[in-house]
Formats: C-alpha cells, structure tokens, sequence
C-alpha cells in the first residue's frame, strides 16, 4: 500500500457520518455562548455559520458552551449554527519538509500538503521520565561561541533571551542552518506578516529551508491560533522524533506563546495572578518544555531553543523566570553589545549551559573557566580602566585581562563554515596564551 494510498485513508476515516449541532444563544466581545453541544469538553473545535469560521470551546457551564472564534465575529448572530468537529489533531508527513504551514496544518504556500497516515494530538504528554536517556554528544553550530564556552548537546533545551531588535532571529537562522540535525522544525508565534517571507527567503535561506518545517501564526490572528502554533510545531517535532531521528526545535517566541494563553485563559474565567498572567501560565509552559528533550530508548531526540522576549532585560519577569528555571540553560543577548557592533550579542558572563562539564574534557573545562574569568576581570574593572584611575602593571590578571580582552570579545563573534569544535577550541586556546 502507497504512502499517499494511506494518507488517503486516514483522511476518510476523519470524517463522520454525522455531527452534533448547536446553536448561538449569546455574543459579547471576543466571545459567544453555545448550546446544544451535549457531548463538548472543553479543547474542542468547532465550526460556526456552516463552516465559515472555526472556534475553540474554553469553558462549559449550565448556559452552554464558550466559545472562542478564530477570526471576526461580524456578521455572526444568535442562533447562527454552530457544529462540533472535536479535538485537533496533525498528521505530520516527511513530505512537510520545506514546506510552511498553519497551526492547523494548513499550507501558506499556495501548493497541495500530503497529511501522514497517523493522526497525533496538539497536547501529549512527555516521555516517561524513568525511560528518558540523558544528554547526547555535543553539537557543532558553526557559531564559536557555542562551540566553545557555551556547548549546545543533543537533547538540550536552552533558552534565548532577548529584547527586541538585537539579533534574536538572525541567530536562530543560523542555528538553524548550521547545527547538525535530520530535521528542524521553526515555530514563529506571532509575528509581523511581512517577515515571515523575509524570514524563510533570505534569513533562513534555501539551504536552510531544505530541512525545515516552518509553523507559522502571524501577530493579526486570533489567540487561539497563536497559541496553537507553538503546540502544533511541538507535534510536528514529536513525529520526526518518533521515526528516530533528531530534531531542531527553534521556537520564537514563547513570550507570545504565554500572551496568546494569557488570552484565552482569562477568556475561560481565570483570574490574571502572576503580574497579569493567569495561574495555569507556569504548568502550560513547564508541560510544554517537558516534551521537547532527549527521548526515550528506541526513539529520537528534541534539541530544542526557546526565545524568550524580555522587556528592559528584565529577567524576573514571569516568562523569562518560569522557563529560565525550567529548562538546561539560558543564553542571554545583550542590547549593549549589540549597540557596538558585536553580532551575536552573547553576554557569556550572564549565560549559562548545564551541559557543562559533562559536555567538555578537563581541558576544555579549563579553557571556559579561564576564559570566563578574564572576561569577568575585564567587565569588573572597565569602568575603571576606561577613566584612566587603573595604573597598568598593578595587577597581573587585570594587565592580562585587558591584554586579551579585544581579541577574545572578537572571538565570541566569530562563525565557523565548516563548524568544527575542535577547529574553534584551538583558536580559543591560542587566544588565552595572549
């Protein structure tokens, strides 16, 4: 039996002989009320007008159903027909590779999506932790900084922390191109419409699109679909993970992720808490993490990269601190870096990589731990050195600090083609020996 034979059949076996039927009793801003949906839980999809426009229901009650609609409600009146399809499900297919689609798996490329023949839910639970494998070999990204002082390893989940403007999605991009993976699958939540042609054409380029499933939600539609882009991007890499292979997962951002729930949470009736987010926030968020990571005997692995958008570089603020706590290291980019020139903006000092130590030899743990203290040295005294109050030969780790300090600050910039760590640990080595 063919591929698309399969396909086939497991799209008809979706569609049912009958559907259960409701009608609009009540419509209020961003929201309407349902009844006759007997056999609704909430999560489920539904189809308003005869299928003109979709919904989610997010509460039930003794009045009905509420529903959130996925696009305008204009037009929409009481008793206008509404019919329960529900709970959303993918069915990822290698033939998505390359291709972009919606949050309902959709295409946006105006061309025919083969759907695979097994259908998987938005919202699954991660491996069982008793089965889990530990963290893989160290991966090359063709980026120095990460080749070096902060190791990226199979099955890790780091953190991207940014504020806007400084350089958060060329890094991804060539994260994408450069880390060694069978499949990267590139969540955008939220963003600019104009960008996302932006993004795969010249950002992420051919190269980098040859190997990529692009899930894409723009910054115009609903909080539902914003939502749900993340969790669909999550069930697109858990399918390629599940066929044994390793997955990229790029995900910007998760900020818009929490705002989109934020949403949809206070919509169903919860009371905004944590600095206006709602208490179901921080279990969405961490449950979420949790799927992405190493899997289990058998299967694959999830790399994953979560950007966070951090607002002033606050780092306490709810989002940055749940999943700064939550997942195997944070790097940090840094406006004032950026603002002189320096591209990727890495502040290492605030950066951390739980893979370390395990992920470097004694030797190389002696280099970042060197390299790491000369840049605290520097950073400790360069306001002091910048005023002319440091007198040079006073202190030999501050001579050596600022000896060293230009040509290392270049280093954390510099991307390597042909991405080899050990390439990028000798030109590290060679550096510190002044």
């Amino acid at each position: 039996m063919t591929l698309e034979f399969e396909s086939l059949l497991a799209e008809l076996a979706t569609i049912g002989a009958v559907r259960e039927m409701g009608r609009i009793a009540e419509i209020s801003s961003g929201s309407m009320v349902v009844k006759g949906l007997h056999g609704a839980t909430p999560g489920d999809r539904v189809l308003i007008d005869d299928e003109t426009m979709g919904g989610e229901i997010v509460s039930i009650s003794e009045t009905g159903a509420t529903i959130l609609p996925e696009g305008d409600t204009d037009g929409i009146a009481v008793g206008t027909r509404v019919s329960l399809l529900g709970k959303i499900n993918l069915a990822p297919d290698v033939s998505w590779l390359g291709r972009i689609v919606d949050p309902l798996g959709r295409p946006l490329d105006a061309r025919p999506l083969l759907c695979g023949p097994k259908r998987r839910p938005l919202t699954a639970s991660p491996p069982d932790p008793a089965h889990r494998r530990g963290f893989g070999a160290r991966l090359s990204t063709g980026v120095a900084v990460f080749d070096t002082l902060l190791p990226l390893v199979r099955g890790q989940r780091v953190g991207l922390f940014a504020g806007s403007g400084v350089g958060k999605s060329s890094l991804l991009a060539r994260l994408a191109r450069g880390v060694q993976a069978d499949v990267v699958v590139i969540a955008l939540v939220g963003e600019r419409g104009r960008e996302l042609r932006e993004f795969t054409d010249k950002v992420l380029g051919p190269e980098g699109m040859a190997r990529s499933v692009v899930v894409t939600a723009t910054s115009d539609q609903s909080p539902l679909m914003r939502r749900r882009c993340l969790l669909s991007a999550m069930t697109v890499a858990e399918h390629f993970r599940d066929q044994g292979k390793h997955v990229l997962l790029l995900i910007d951002s998760v900020t818009r992720f929490a705002e989109a729930h934020r949403e949809v949470a206070l919509a169903a009736g919860e009371a905004a808490s944590l600095r206006g987010y709602p208490p179901s926030t921080s279990h969405a968020l961490m449950s979420l993490c949790e799927r992405a990571g190493p899997g289990a005997d058998g299967v694959g692995d999830i790399t994953a990269i979560f950007s966070v958008l951090v607002a002033g570089s606050d780092m306490e603020e709810p989002i940055a601190d749940i999943i700064r706590g939550t997942i195997d290291g944070h790097v940090v980019l840094s406006r004032t870096i950026a603002e002189r020139g320096r591209y990727p903006a890495v502040d290492l000092l605030r950066s951390v990589s739980r893979s370390l130590p395990g992920a470097a030899t004694e030797d190389e743990n002696e280099v970042i731990t060197d390299a790491r203290k000369l840049l605290s040295t520097y950073d400790q005294t360069e306001m002091m050195i910048h005023a002319g109050l440091y007198v040079s030969g006073s202190d030999p780790l501050i001579d050596r600090a600022i000896r060293i300090w230009p040509k290392l600050d270049a280093f954390l910039a510099e991307m390597s083609p042909s991405g080899e760590v050990r390439g990028s640990f000798e030109r590290l080595r060679l550096i510190l020996r002044g």
